[in-house]
């Protein structure tokens, strides 16, 4: 979907590593290693993370794109090491002759990617399915929405994200209290986020073909994080509100059109119309549970307990962080397919 700035992410959940490789972004643009850091270190944080934050302690690496702290115009190629990889060296092997049954599972976790994934790519251990479904994913995917981000900067393009509600939750001492409860009892939590961009210029994306339109690409976007079952741009309760109560209106002042609503969330014909972006989604209650749910075993057709896996009690902040740089993609792909140019300086005469 991405023509400008494109990107490719490899790795497992307990590989050696994960990768990126980003090609489309101009020469000129300065890219700074601690501001991917530190989204990195807002991904693994948040009230209700597990023992996989404990383990790892996630840092980029550039190896390739970028000199001297600027990007040279050619692929960018990020790398986190996964430190746990040194207890699963011989389980992840590529090896054929370190095959080892260490690990594998064959009960089928609800909720997870294992049963469709089993099927679809004719897998008996479901390790295969696991290690590449995973959410340890996104770690590569937020350190590339944190370059795409320093893109945007340039440009005055900000953001940021809140939470709405977990559980039943909707303050943070409520959060907190939701999740202890969910903890005690073995149990996983979801929620609900609100993500903003400010200071875009008007008419990125285009109303011309489905595949064109921002609003869809958004979507797209948040929707396929692992956990999101809804997205919504804008007033997501215009189901009950009439049109005049809706659609913006516009009014003059000093010269310029201004609204004094948003509930369009900053997208018109799939286009942006300069308010900010408003994006909400809701993460579903994490699938792995330490009181197992109910499943079958593919190995033999019983009913068993599902397995688990080391897991969260809730992530819906990390989430929040994963989707702020799921949407900066989209924007820095919009914004260089209509401003760009070879070099920073292009672009900046062109804007």
């Amino acid at each position: 979907m991405l023509d400008k700035f494109r990107f490719l992410t490899a790795g497992e959940s307990h590989g050696k590593c994960l990768t990126a490789i980003i090609e489309g972004i101009p020469a000129g643009f300065e890219i700074n290693p601690d501001f991917i850091n530190n989204e990195l270190k807002r991904r693994q944080g948040g009230y209700g993370r597990g023992g996989r934050m404990q383990i790892e302690s996630d840092t980029i690496e550039i190896t390739s794109g970028v000199r001297f702290g600027k990007t040279l115009g050619s692929p960018v190629t990020l790398v986190i090491q996964n430190r746990d990889f040194e207890n699963w060296q011989k389980i992840m092997s590529i090896n054929p002759d370190d095959l080892t049954s260490e690990k594998s599972f064959t009960k089928y976790r609800p909720g997870h990617a294992d049963f469709a994934g089993s099927v679809k790519y004719n897998q008996t251990d479901l390790r295969n399915i696991l290690e590449r479904s995973s959410a340890r994913k996104t770690a590569i995917e937020v350190a590339v929405g944190a370059v795409a981000k320093q893109i945007l900067k340039e440009f005055g393009i900000t953001c940021y994200s809140k939470i709405i509600q977990i559980g039943q939750g909707r303050t943070d001492e409520e959060f907190r209290a939701e999740i202890d409860k969910a903890k005690e009892a073995g149990d996983t939590l979801g929620g609900k986020f609100e993500i903003i961009y400010e200071n875009l210029p008007v008419g990125l994306g285009s109303y011309v073909h489905w595949d064109k339109m921002l609003d869809g690409k958004i979507a797209q976007a948040v929707m396929s994080i692992p956990a999101v079952k809804s997205v919504s741009i804008g007033n997501h309760h215009a189901y009950k509100m009439f049109g005049s109560e809706f659609h913006d209106q516009m009014y003059l002042e000093d010269g310029k059109i201004v609204r004094k609503t948003n509930n369009a969330g900053g997208i018109e014909g799939g286009m942006t119309n300069g308010e900010p972006i408003v994006v909400t989604a809701v993460m579903k209650p994490i699938p792995t549970l330490r009181k197992p749910l109910n499943t079958v075993d593919m190995e033999n057709m019983t009913e068993c307990e599902a397995h688990f896996e080391r897991s969260d009690t809730c992530a819906v902040e990390a989430c929040s962080v994963v989707a702020e740089n799921r949407i900066a993609c989209v924007l820095a792909d919009e914004f260089l397919l209509k401003f760009g140019g070879d070099s920073l300086t292009e672009i900046k005469n062109r804007l």
